[in-house]
Protein backbone atom coordinates (compact mmCIF):
# COMPACT_ATOMS: atom_id res chain seq x y z
CA UNK A 1 0.00 0.00 0.00
CA UNK A 2 1.20 3.20 -0.84
CA UNK A 3 1.08 6.33 0.80
CA UNK A 4 0.24 9.84 -0.72
CA UNK A 5 0.70 12.55 2.09
CA UNK A 6 -1.04 15.68 1.48
CA UNK A 7 0.15 18.41 4.08
CA UNK A 8 -2.10 21.49 4.57
CA UNK A 9 -6.07 20.88 3.75
CA UNK A 10 -6.07 24.14 2.32
CA UNK A 11 -7.83 25.01 -1.38
CA UNK A 12 -5.16 23.22 -3.05
CA UNK A 13 -5.01 20.27 -0.83
CA UNK A 14 -8.70 19.89 -0.48
CA UNK A 15 -9.27 20.00 -4.27
CA UNK A 16 -6.98 16.96 -4.78
CA UNK A 17 -9.05 15.09 -2.26
CA UNK A 18 -12.49 16.42 -3.77
CA UNK A 19 -11.19 14.89 -7.08
CA UNK A 20 -9.53 11.40 -5.84
CA UNK A 21 -12.63 10.85 -3.55
CA UNK A 22 -14.91 8.63 -4.00
CA UNK A 23 -13.71 6.72 -6.89
CA UNK A 24 -10.54 7.55 -9.01
CA UNK A 25 -8.21 6.95 -6.04
CA UNK A 26 -6.62 3.47 -7.16
CA UNK A 27 -7.15 0.61 -4.31
CA UNK A 28 -3.69 0.13 -3.37
CA UNK A 29 -3.30 3.98 -2.31
CA UNK A 30 -3.88 5.29 0.84
CA UNK A 31 -3.82 9.26 1.33
CA UNK A 32 -3.28 10.76 4.52
CA UNK A 33 -4.46 14.58 5.14
CA UNK A 34 -2.16 16.87 8.04
CA UNK A 35 -3.79 19.66 8.84
CA UNK A 36 -3.92 21.69 12.31
CA UNK A 37 -7.40 22.05 12.44
CA UNK A 38 -10.30 19.17 12.14
CA UNK A 39 -11.63 21.03 9.36
CA UNK A 40 -10.86 23.41 6.30
CA UNK A 41 -11.29 27.28 6.41
CA UNK A 42 -12.18 29.71 3.67
CA UNK A 43 -9.29 31.97 3.78
CA UNK A 44 -10.59 34.13 1.27
CA UNK A 45 -13.19 35.30 3.99
CA UNK A 46 -11.00 35.68 6.96
CA UNK A 47 -11.28 39.33 6.63
CA UNK A 48 -15.30 39.33 7.82
CA UNK A 49 -14.68 37.11 10.35
CA UNK A 50 -11.65 39.64 12.09
CA UNK A 51 -14.06 42.16 11.48
CA UNK A 52 -16.82 40.42 13.12
CA UNK A 53 -19.86 40.50 10.23
CA UNK A 54 -19.11 36.64 10.19
CA UNK A 55 -19.29 33.95 12.87
CA UNK A 56 -16.53 31.41 12.94
CA UNK A 57 -19.27 28.13 11.33
CA UNK A 58 -18.83 30.26 8.39
CA UNK A 59 -15.37 29.87 7.11
CA UNK A 60 -15.52 26.16 8.21
CA UNK A 61 -15.94 23.19 5.77
CA UNK A 62 -15.96 19.53 6.92
CA UNK A 63 -12.88 17.46 5.54
CA UNK A 64 -14.12 14.48 3.17
CA UNK A 65 -14.41 11.19 4.26
CA UNK A 66 -13.36 7.85 2.56
CA UNK A 67 -12.06 4.65 3.94
CA UNK A 68 -8.76 5.27 1.97
CA UNK A 69 -8.48 8.46 3.72
CA UNK A 70 -6.74 9.16 7.43
CA UNK A 71 -6.16 12.80 9.30
CA UNK A 72 -3.48 13.07 11.42
CA UNK A 73 -3.84 16.81 13.37
CA UNK A 74 -0.95 18.67 14.01
CA UNK A 75 2.04 21.17 13.07
CA UNK A 76 4.71 20.09 10.41
CA UNK A 77 7.96 20.95 11.73
CA UNK A 78 10.13 19.78 9.10
CA UNK A 79 10.27 17.49 5.92
CA UNK A 80 13.18 15.19 5.08
CA UNK A 81 13.19 14.70 1.70
CA UNK A 82 15.98 12.36 1.54
CA UNK A 83 14.41 10.30 4.19
CA UNK A 84 10.98 10.65 2.63
CA UNK A 85 9.23 11.53 5.97
CA UNK A 86 7.38 14.60 7.52
CA UNK A 87 8.39 15.27 10.77
CA UNK A 88 5.46 16.49 13.30
CA UNK A 89 5.47 19.00 16.47
CA UNK A 90 5.08 16.47 19.12
CA UNK A 91 3.91 13.43 17.05
CA UNK A 92 5.43 10.30 15.49
CA UNK A 93 7.04 11.49 12.03
CA UNK A 94 5.10 9.88 8.72
CA UNK A 95 7.21 8.28 6.27
CA UNK A 96 5.52 8.98 1.96
CA UNK A 97 5.39 7.89 -1.42
CA UNK A 98 4.13 10.81 -2.57
CA UNK A 99 4.10 14.34 -1.15
CA UNK A 100 2.01 17.47 -1.52
CA UNK A 101 3.07 20.40 -0.31
CA UNK A 102 0.51 23.37 0.35
CA UNK A 103 1.31 24.33 3.91
CA UNK A 104 -0.04 28.16 2.51
CA UNK A 105 1.81 31.66 3.38
CA UNK A 106 2.83 33.57 6.25
CA UNK A 107 2.98 37.58 6.82
CA UNK A 108 5.76 39.22 5.25
CA UNK A 109 7.11 42.15 7.35
CA UNK A 110 9.69 43.24 4.77
CA UNK A 111 11.79 43.62 8.04
CA UNK A 112 10.23 46.67 9.23
CA UNK A 113 11.24 47.20 12.77
CA UNK A 114 8.40 45.37 15.29
CA UNK A 115 6.09 44.97 12.90
CA UNK A 116 5.77 41.47 13.76
CA UNK A 117 4.95 41.95 17.72
CA UNK A 118 2.83 44.68 17.66
CA UNK A 119 0.64 44.06 14.37
CA UNK A 120 -2.04 41.23 14.51
CA UNK A 121 -2.78 39.47 11.17
CA UNK A 122 -5.69 37.71 9.30
CA UNK A 123 -3.31 35.01 7.51
CA UNK A 124 -4.41 32.02 9.66
CA UNK A 125 -8.19 31.20 11.38
CA UNK A 126 -6.31 31.81 14.45
CA UNK A 127 -4.73 34.97 14.28
CA UNK A 128 -7.86 35.71 12.58
CA UNK A 129 -10.05 35.15 15.90
CA UNK A 130 -7.68 36.97 17.93
CA UNK A 131 -7.97 39.60 15.65
CA UNK A 132 -11.58 39.91 15.92
CA UNK A 133 -11.11 40.30 19.71
CA UNK A 134 -8.54 43.06 19.29
CA UNK A 135 -11.02 44.82 16.81
CA UNK A 136 -13.96 44.17 18.41
CA UNK A 137 -13.25 44.99 22.16
CA UNK A 138 -11.79 48.35 21.13
CA UNK A 139 -14.38 51.22 22.70
CA UNK A 140 -15.95 53.33 20.77
CA UNK A 141 -13.79 56.21 18.37
CA UNK A 142 -10.74 54.16 18.53
CA UNK A 143 -8.45 54.10 15.78
CA UNK A 144 -7.43 50.89 13.51
CA UNK A 145 -4.46 51.05 11.34
CA UNK A 146 -4.31 48.64 8.30
CA UNK A 147 -1.24 48.71 6.66
CA UNK A 148 -1.23 47.41 3.19
CA UNK A 149 -3.80 48.02 0.21
CA UNK A 150 -4.25 44.95 -1.45
CA UNK A 151 -7.44 43.02 -1.68
CA UNK A 152 -7.21 41.37 1.57
CA UNK A 153 -6.67 45.34 3.18
CA UNK A 154 -9.07 46.63 1.06
CA UNK A 155 -11.70 43.86 2.48
CA UNK A 156 -10.73 44.18 5.84
CA UNK A 157 -10.84 48.08 5.94
CA UNK A 158 -14.48 48.06 4.05
CA UNK A 159 -16.09 45.27 6.37
CA UNK A 160 -14.54 46.86 9.33
CA UNK A 161 -16.66 49.99 8.51
CA UNK A 162 -19.37 48.12 8.24
CA UNK A 163 -18.85 46.39 11.56
CA UNK A 164 -17.85 48.79 13.52
CA UNK A 165 -19.05 52.46 12.39
CA UNK A 166 -17.70 53.84 15.05
CA UNK A 167 -14.37 53.29 14.42
CA UNK A 168 -11.81 56.00 12.71
CA UNK A 169 -10.23 52.95 10.15
CA UNK A 170 -7.00 54.63 8.59
CA UNK A 171 -6.05 52.46 5.40
CA UNK A 172 -1.56 52.84 4.54
CA UNK A 173 -0.81 52.03 0.97
CA UNK A 174 2.53 52.26 -0.61
CA UNK A 175 1.08 53.08 -3.85
CA UNK A 176 -0.34 56.61 -5.25
CA UNK A 177 -3.18 54.24 -5.46
CA UNK A 178 -4.14 51.49 -3.84
CA UNK A 179 -4.87 47.66 -5.32
CA UNK A 180 -2.38 48.43 -7.84
CA UNK A 181 -2.60 45.34 -9.21
CA UNK A 182 -5.81 46.30 -10.38
CA UNK A 183 -7.30 48.61 -13.39
CA UNK A 184 -6.87 52.28 -12.64
CA UNK A 185 -10.38 52.77 -13.38
CA UNK A 186 -11.19 49.58 -10.32
CA UNK A 187 -8.75 51.18 -8.13
CA UNK A 188 -10.20 55.03 -8.22
CA UNK A 189 -13.61 53.63 -8.15
CA UNK A 190 -12.62 51.74 -4.43
CA UNK A 191 -10.55 54.49 -3.03
CA UNK A 192 -13.66 56.97 -4.00
CA UNK A 193 -15.90 54.64 -2.10
CA UNK A 194 -13.59 54.71 1.03
CA UNK A 195 -13.53 58.41 0.91
CA UNK A 196 -17.17 58.79 1.11
CA UNK A 197 -17.39 56.14 3.74
CA UNK A 198 -15.47 58.39 6.09
CA UNK A 199 -12.09 55.86 5.75
CA UNK A 200 -8.74 57.61 5.34
CA UNK A 201 -6.55 56.00 2.97
CA UNK A 202 -3.07 57.16 3.37
CA UNK A 203 -1.34 57.03 -0.07
CA UNK A 204 2.56 56.99 -0.66
CA UNK A 205 3.32 55.78 3.05
CA UNK A 206 6.61 54.08 4.27
CA UNK A 207 5.58 52.16 7.20
CA UNK A 208 9.37 52.55 8.65
CA UNK A 209 8.76 50.65 12.28
CA UNK A 210 5.91 49.82 14.53
CA UNK A 211 5.90 49.82 18.58
CA UNK A 212 3.06 49.12 20.49
CA UNK A 213 0.19 51.30 19.41
CA UNK A 214 2.50 53.40 17.12
CA UNK A 215 2.93 53.20 13.20
CA UNK A 216 5.50 55.12 12.04
CA UNK A 217 4.82 56.35 8.53
CA UNK A 218 7.75 58.01 6.75
CA UNK A 219 9.31 58.33 10.88
CA UNK A 220 6.02 60.16 11.53
CA UNK A 221 4.15 58.39 14.85
CA UNK A 222 0.77 57.52 14.34
CA UNK A 223 -1.60 56.63 17.49
CA UNK A 224 -3.16 53.31 16.75
CA UNK A 225 -5.21 51.31 19.54
CA UNK A 226 -4.66 48.21 16.66
CA UNK A 227 -2.65 47.80 13.91
CA UNK A 228 -3.41 45.43 11.26
CA UNK A 229 -0.46 44.34 8.77
CA UNK A 230 -1.58 42.62 5.45
CA UNK A 231 1.44 44.07 3.69
CA UNK A 232 2.58 41.02 2.22
CA UNK A 233 2.89 37.10 2.10
CA UNK A 234 5.77 34.00 2.10
CA UNK A 235 6.21 31.04 1.82
CA UNK A 236 5.30 29.04 5.16
CA UNK A 237 8.25 28.21 7.58
CA UNK A 238 8.91 24.73 6.62
CA UNK A 239 8.63 25.44 2.89
CA UNK A 240 11.25 28.67 3.68
CA UNK A 241 13.65 25.68 5.05
CA UNK A 242 13.64 23.32 2.42
CA UNK A 243 16.99 23.01 0.88
CA UNK A 244 15.49 23.27 -3.08
CA UNK A 245 15.66 25.68 -5.77
CA UNK A 246 13.38 28.87 -5.03
CA UNK A 247 12.35 31.87 -7.12
CA UNK A 248 13.03 35.86 -5.63
CA UNK A 249 9.55 35.21 -3.70
CA UNK A 250 10.81 32.48 -2.08
CA UNK A 251 8.61 29.71 -3.40
CA UNK A 252 9.57 26.40 -5.19
CA UNK A 253 10.55 26.59 -8.22
CA UNK A 254 8.33 23.10 -9.91
CA UNK A 255 8.66 21.27 -13.13
CA UNK A 256 5.78 21.87 -15.91
CA UNK A 257 4.17 18.85 -13.95
CA UNK A 258 4.55 20.49 -10.61
CA UNK A 259 7.10 18.47 -8.61
CA UNK A 260 11.02 19.08 -7.28
CA UNK A 261 13.34 19.08 -10.99
CA UNK A 262 15.33 16.15 -8.89
CA UNK A 263 12.07 14.49 -7.06
CA UNK A 264 9.33 13.27 -8.97
CA UNK A 265 7.58 12.37 -5.85
CA UNK A 266 7.24 15.67 -4.21
CA UNK A 267 4.33 17.99 -5.13
CA UNK A 268 4.04 21.81 -4.18
CA UNK A 269 0.51 23.64 -4.19
CA UNK A 270 -0.40 26.85 -3.88
CA UNK A 271 1.04 29.94 -2.51
CA UNK A 272 4.60 27.80 -1.68
CA UNK A 273 4.46 27.45 -5.79
CA UNK A 274 6.44 29.18 -8.22
CA UNK A 275 3.87 30.34 -10.48
CA UNK A 276 3.20 32.79 -13.19
CA UNK A 277 0.57 34.01 -11.59
CA UNK A 278 -0.23 36.11 -8.19
CA UNK A 279 -1.26 33.38 -5.32
CA UNK A 280 -5.32 32.55 -5.02
CA UNK A 281 -7.40 30.14 -4.08
CA UNK A 282 -8.52 29.76 -7.98
CA UNK A 283 -4.93 29.01 -8.96
CA UNK A 284 -4.36 26.58 -5.99
CA UNK A 285 -7.66 24.10 -7.36
CA UNK A 286 -6.64 25.05 -10.89
CA UNK A 287 -3.11 23.50 -10.65
CA UNK A 288 -4.15 20.78 -7.79
CA UNK A 289 -6.65 19.66 -10.76
CA UNK A 290 -3.25 18.80 -12.55
CA UNK A 291 -1.65 17.54 -9.90
CA UNK A 292 -4.49 14.74 -9.84
CA UNK A 293 -3.72 13.59 -13.43
CA UNK A 294 -0.31 13.37 -12.99
CA UNK A 295 -0.68 11.01 -9.69
CA UNK A 296 -2.76 9.27 -11.85
CA UNK A 297 -1.03 9.08 -15.11
CA UNK A 298 2.13 8.01 -12.85
CA UNK A 299 0.27 5.37 -10.47
CA UNK A 300 -1.62 3.72 -13.29
CA UNK A 301 2.09 3.34 -15.16
CA UNK A 302 1.10 5.85 -18.09
CA UNK A 303 3.13 8.17 -20.13
CA UNK A 304 2.50 11.54 -18.41
CA UNK A 305 1.10 14.28 -20.75
CA UNK A 306 4.02 16.62 -22.58
CA UNK A 307 2.15 19.58 -21.93
CA UNK A 308 -0.41 20.86 -19.53
CA UNK A 309 -2.72 23.19 -20.13
CA UNK A 310 -2.45 26.59 -19.09
CA UNK A 311 -4.43 27.33 -15.98
CA UNK A 312 -6.96 29.63 -16.88
CA UNK A 313 -8.12 32.35 -14.26
CA UNK A 314 -11.96 33.51 -14.46
CA UNK A 315 -10.90 36.48 -12.62
CA UNK A 316 -11.01 38.37 -8.83
CA UNK A 317 -13.86 39.52 -6.83
CA UNK A 318 -13.81 41.89 -4.21
CA UNK A 319 -16.30 43.51 -1.36
CA UNK A 320 -17.21 46.49 0.09
CA UNK A 321 -19.26 45.67 2.82
CA UNK A 322 -22.15 43.40 2.24
CA UNK A 323 -23.58 45.24 -0.67
CA UNK A 324 -21.02 47.00 -2.92
CA UNK A 325 -18.06 44.82 -4.52
CA UNK A 326 -15.43 44.99 -7.27
CA UNK A 327 -13.82 42.87 -9.49
CA UNK A 328 -12.17 41.80 -13.10
CA UNK A 329 -14.12 38.64 -14.63
CA UNK A 330 -12.77 37.94 -17.90
CA UNK A 331 -10.82 41.08 -18.25
CA UNK A 332 -13.55 43.40 -17.69
CA UNK A 333 -13.84 45.36 -14.71
CA UNK A 334 -17.50 45.64 -12.86
CA UNK A 335 -18.53 47.42 -9.71
CA UNK A 336 -21.02 48.11 -7.67
CA UNK A 337 -24.11 45.35 -6.15
CA UNK A 338 -23.45 42.90 -9.24
CA UNK A 339 -20.06 42.42 -8.11
CA UNK A 340 -20.88 41.61 -4.63
CA UNK A 341 -23.58 39.04 -5.77
CA UNK A 342 -21.25 37.66 -8.03
CA UNK A 343 -18.55 36.88 -5.13
CA UNK A 344 -21.80 35.66 -3.09
CA UNK A 345 -22.85 32.97 -5.12
CA UNK A 346 -19.52 31.25 -5.99
CA UNK A 347 -19.00 31.31 -2.20
CA UNK A 348 -22.01 29.52 -1.86
CA UNK A 349 -21.48 27.34 -4.60
CA UNK A 350 -17.78 27.04 -3.14
CA UNK A 351 -19.60 26.15 0.62
CA UNK A 352 -22.19 23.80 -0.38
CA UNK A 353 -21.30 22.22 -4.14
CA UNK A 354 -17.74 21.73 -3.87
CA UNK A 355 -16.38 18.18 -4.78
Amino acid sequence: MKNLVILGGGYGGMRILHRLFPTQLPNDIQVTLVDKAPYHSLKTEFYALAAGTISDQHVRVAFPEHPQLSIRYGSVTHVDLDEKKVHLENEDPILYDDLVIGLGCEDKYHNVPGAPEHTHSIQSIDSSRRTYQMLNNLPAHATVSIVGAGLSGVELASELHESRPDLKVKLFDRGNLILSAFPERLSNYVQGWFTSHGIEVINKANITRVEENILYNHDNPIHSDVIVWTAGIQPNKVVRDLDVEKDLQGRVILTKHHHLPNDEHVYVVGDCASLPHAPSAQLAEGQAEQIVQVLMKRWNNEPLPEELPTIKLKGVLGSLGKKHGFGLVNDRAITGRVARLLKSGILWMYKYHNG
